[in-house]
C-alpha cells in the first residue's frame, strides 16, 4: 500500500508549479500590471454579467425626462431618447471586447500560419508574402478601414474584418522573423539529421517559441482595437443603432454636450479604463517574459 506521504508530484508538474509561482511573484511586483489586471477583470465581469447589473432595458425609449442628470432611478442619467445611460454603458462594453478578441484572434491565426510559411518556406514564397504584408501595411489603418466599410457597409462583421486584415501583417512579420532565426539553429539541424519532418519541427520546436511574444503583442494591441472600434462607431460606421456601444454613446454625448456632460463621461471613461487596463497588463507581461526587459537582470 502506498502511503499518502509517499505520493510525489511528477517532475513536469513540479516545474510547471514553480514557474507559475515565479510568474505570480514577478507580476505582483509590477503595480501597474496588477492595476491593469484588476481593470480588465472588472470590465470583463461587467460585460459578462451585464444582465444582472443593468437597471433598465438599454434599448427601450422611455416616456419621461430626457438628457436627465444622474438619480437613484437612472444612475448615469438618460440620453436624448430617454434611455438609461448606465445600462447602455454596461451593455455597450460587449461590442468593443467582442470586436477586439474576434478580430485579433482571426488575424493572429492567419498571421501565425502565413508567418510560419514565409519563414520556413522557399525564398520566392517568402518574397511574395512579404510583398503582400507590405502592401497591406502601406495603407493608413483608418483610411483603409473607412474605405472598406464604405464598400461593405457599416456592420459589426465589417469592423471585425477590417481590423483583422490590417493587424495580420504585424503578427505575420513577427512570426516570420522568429521562424527565420530558429530554422538555422543547431538543434533544428540536429532534428533534421534524425529524420524529423517539417511538420514536427514547426509544431514542436518553432511554434512554442513564437507563441509567447505573439500573445504579448496581441494583449498590447487590444487597446488600439478598442479605440478604432469606438472611433468607427463614433463616426456612425460601426454597429447600427439602437445597439449600445461606447463609441455611439460618445457620439450622442458630443451632439448634446451643451445640454449635459454625462453622456460624454459615460462613453469616454470606459474607453479610457479599458485602454489603460490592457496597456498596463500587456506591458507587465512583456517585462516578465522578455528577458531583455527584465529589471532583475
Amino acid at each position: 500500500m502506498v502511503s499518502v506521504g509517499a505520493i510525489r508530484p511528477e517532475p513536469n508538474d513540479a516545474m510547471a508549479a514553480g514557474a507559475f509561482r515565479s510568474f505570480l511573484q514577478q507580476f505582483r511586483k509590477n503595480r501597474l500590471g496588477v492595476l491593469g489586471a484588476v481593470l480588465v477583470i472588472v470590465i470583463a465581469a461587467a460585460t459578462i454579467f451585464a444582465p444582472l447589473m443593468i437597471t433598465h432595458d438599454p434599448t427601450r425609449i422611455m416616456v419621461g425626462p430626457r438628457l436627465a442628470a444622474p438619480s437613484l432611478d437612472f444612475l448615469l442619467g438618460t440620453d436624448h431618447l430617454g434611455r438609461d445611460t448606465f445600462s447602455r454603458t454596461i451593455v455597450g462594453g460587449r461590442i468593443p471586447l467582442l470586436v477586439a478578441f474576434a478580430s485579433l484572434g482571426s488575424s493572429l491565426a492567419v498571421g501565425l500560419a502565413l508567418g510560419l510559411i514565409a519563414g520556413f518556406g522557399p525564398r520566392w514564397l517568402d518574397n511574395v508574402l512579404l510583398l503582400v504584408f507590405d502592401t497591406i501595411r502601406s495603407f493608413p489603418s483608418i483610411i483603409f478601414a473607412l474605405a472598406m466599410i464604405a464598400l461593405l457597409g457599416p456592420s459589426l462583421a465589417s469592423v471585425i474584418l477590417v481590423i483583422a486584415i490590417t493587424s495580420m501583417p504585424i503578427y505575420a512579420r513577427v512570426v516570420r522573423t522568429q521562424t527565420e532565426a530558429l530554422r538555422s539553429s543547431e538543434y533544428i539541424a540536429a532534428e533534421r539529421s534524425m529524420g524529423a519532418g517539417t511538420a514536427r519541427i514547426l509544431a514542436v520546436h518553432i511554434l512554442p517559441n513564437v507563441l509567447g511574444p505573439l500573445l504579448i503583442l496581441v494583449s498590447m494591441d487590444v487597446p488600439s482595437v478598442i479605440a478604432v472600434e469606438a472611433g468607427l462607431s463614433f463616426l456612425g460606421m460601426g454597429v447600427r443603432p439602437p445597439t449600445p456601444d461606447w463609441g455611439a454613446i460618445l457620439n450622442d454625448g458630443y451632439s448634446y454636450i451643451n445640454q449635459t456632460p454625462w453622456l460624454v463621461i459615460a462613453g469616454g471613461i470606459p474607453i479610457v479604463l479599458a485602454t489603460l487596463g490592457f496597456t498596463f497588463l500587456g506591458e507587465a507581461l512583456r517585462d516578465i517574459f522578455d528577458p531583455k526587459l527584465r529589471k532583475d537582470l
